[in-house]
């Protein structure tokens, strides 16, 4: 998932500098949301990594 936001967000930046704004901000708002989505996916399992592991007695 990080790598088609990293995808998404070098076509918008290309796409803005190259005068189309409109579409290379939809692609970078895109690639902003496939980040946030992937950094909760990354909290989520990491919790459950250290939950699943063995308690400390």
């Amino acid at each position: 998932m990080l790598r088609l936001a990293i995808i998404f967000l070098v076509v918008g930046l290309i796409l803005g500098a190259l005068g189309f704004g409109g579409i290379g901000g939809a692609f970078v708002e895109i690639a902003k949301i496939l980040f946030y989505i992937m950094i909760a996916l990354f909290v989520i399992f990491l919790v459950l990594a250290l939950m699943a592991g063995k308690a400390v007695t």
